[in-house]
């Protein structure tokens, strides 16, 4: 029933691992449909996971070539709509300068959910240039995220994002997320704080998938800004206490970051991190 390619890898402890290069968005959605039926976890392939679940099945998933274009908006040629499988090496070419100095051979949906990547400065997302994102949700239903300001709102098509929104807004708006916002680098793992953007610039919801790691949701599609000048940021090794945050500051992060995925996948279809409620580790 797909138009891609399917690899299976084996059993590991006794849970399959399998591979899916997918055909289009219409094999995305009918292995979400299998995998949430199964019990089987879906992650974004081109990701470097430390670990995957024990006493669970997965499934990587490849965007895929066929899901790979890259081409400009009509009427608006400084906006870019781009597949998840598109390249970023294709979007340098494009001219995209927000891209200059990352690994060509990533595809856009792996460049965007690397946390190491995307760890633009606290309320500087916009240097991501990413003005929307399509995605498709842990319960199957699916919308569109952007900029949501005073004048602009993007319509919130569901009953999931509905819900999901306000809950973002509600942690943004406490006081464990304000002192996060105090550091200069987003000491979480997932970026809240692209609901408290720097002066001048509007909150725009597709940021809080920079960094997202495969954890949140799937992308089924962006559209980016061309920023004609370079911007790369400071890289961090690490984020967290890794990146030398306080401790206590740390702590509020981890507290966030279980209350940000509660709200995208509260029934924990995609990879839950390995320390996001472990911190002995760290």
């Amino acid at each position: 029933m797909i138009a891609g390619t399917f690899h299976d890898d084996g059993e590991y402890d006794g849970c399959g691992r399998g591979r899916l290069c997918a055909g289009g968005p219409a094999d995305v959605r009918h292995a979400r449909e299998l995998c949430a039926g199964y019990g089987v976890v879906l992650v974004l392939d081109g990701i470097d996971y430390p670990s995957f679940p024990v006493g669970q099945s997965v499934l990587r998933v490849d965007p895929g070539r066929a899901q790979g274009q890259c081409q400009t908006m009509p009427d608006a040629p400084h906006l870019w709509f781009v597949q998840p499988g598109c390249l970023v090496g294709e979007l340098q070419q494009a001219g995209l300068r927000q891209f200059d100095d990352f690994p060509g051979y990533l595809s856009v949906a792996a460049c965007v959910a690397d946390r190491t990547l995307m760890n633009w400065p606290t309320g500087q997302t916009w240097r991501s240039g990413l003005m929307l994102a399509s995605v498709l949700l842990a319960d199957g239903s699916t919308g569109v995220l952007g900029a949501f300001g005073a004048g602009n709102r993007q319509p919130l098509e569901n009953l999931t994002l509905q819900n999901l929104v306000p809950g973002l807004f509600r942690l943004a708006a406490d006081a464990p997320a304000r002192d996060c916002a105090k550091a200069g680098y987003w000491p979480g793992r997932y970026r809240l704080d692209a609901l408290m953007p720097e002066a001048g610039r509007v909150v725009n919801l597709s940021h809080v998938l920079l960094g997202h790691g495969g954890d949140l949701a799937w992308i089924d599609w962006m559209v980016f800004e061309s920023i004609p000048d370079p911007v790369t940021p400071p890289v961090l090794q690490g984020w967290g206490r890794q990146a030398g945050q306080p401790g206590d500051l740390w702590y509020t992060a981890q507290g966030i970051d279980v209350q940000v995925k509660g709200l995208f996948d509260p029934g924990v279809f995609f990879l839950i991190p390995d320390r996001i409620f472990d911190f002995s580790g760290w």
